[in-house]
C-alpha cells in the first residue's frame, strides 16, 4: 500500500488570498490594540514627494475604433490617490499598471455591450447568443476587483491616515458616464 505523501497534487494547503486579511494598522491603534502585540506603525517622513511613475504608452494606445485606452487616466488617478494619502511608494507600478488595463478593458466592454447590446448571432447557426463581450467584460471586471483588493490590502497595513475618496468609487462614475455616450 502507497505511503500518503506531502505533495497533495495542487489541492489543498496555503492559497494566494486565502484566509482573513490583516487589519489596518489604524484599526489595531483605534482600538487599543487588542492583541497586544507591538504595532509596527511606518513613519515615514514628509519628503518633497516623489514624481509618478511614467505609465507605459500602451495604457493609452490607440484603439481600431479610433479612441484611445483610459488605463493611463486611471493608473495617473490611482497613482495620485495613493500619493495623497503617502502609501505611493508602497504599491509597485507593474501592480497600478495591471489594475488599470484591466478596469479600462471591463469599461470598454461594458461600452460594446451598450452599443452592440446583450445578443449576437451564432457564425454559422445564426441563432441568438449572448454577447461575448459579457463574458469579457466579466472575467476583466474580475481580475481588476482582485488587483484593486491587494492595492487596497497594501493601503490599510502600511497607511496612518484615513483612506477616503477612493478612485475605485470614481471608476463606477466612469463606466455610467461611458454609458450615457460621455467619455471622460
Amino acid at each position: 500500500m502507497p505511503t500518503k505523501s506531502n505533495n497533495t497534487g495542487g489541492r489543498g494547503g496555503l492559497r494566494v488570498g486565502a484566509g482573513r486579511k490583516k487589519s489596518a494598522v489604524i484599526d489595531k491603534a483605534k482600538a487599543g490594540n487588542p492583541g497586544g502585540r507591538k504595532l509596527e506603525v511606518l513613519d515615514i517622513p514628509d519628503i518633497a514627494g516623489i514624481e509618478m511613475p511614467k505609465p507605459h504608452d500602451f495604457l493609452s494606445a490607440e484603439q481600431r475604433d479610433g479612441s484611445s485606452l483610459q488605463a493611463s487616466d486611471i493608473y495617473e488617478e490611482t497613482w495620485q490617490w495613493l500619493d495623497r494619502i503617502k502609501c505611493a511608494t508602497k504599491v509597485s507600478p507593474q501592480l497600478l499598471e495591471r489594475y488599470a488595463m484591466s478596469s479600462a478593458r471591463w469599461i470598454q466592454c461594458e461600452e460594446m455591450t451598450n452599443k452592440l447590446g446583450f445578443l449576437s448571432k451564432h457564425p454559422t447557426t445564426q441563432k441568438p447568443i449572448p454577447s461575448p463581450f459579457i463574458n469579457i467584460g466579466i472575467n476583466y471586471m474580475n481580475q481588476a476587483v482582485r488587483l484593486w483588493n491587494e492595492i487596497f490590502q497594501i493601503v490599510k497595513e502600511n497607511c496612518r491616515t484615513d483612506y477616503d475618496d477612493a478612485p475605485q468609487d470614481d471608476l463606477m462614475e466612469r463606466l455610467l458616464r461611458a454609458r450615457q455616450g460621455d467619455l471622460k
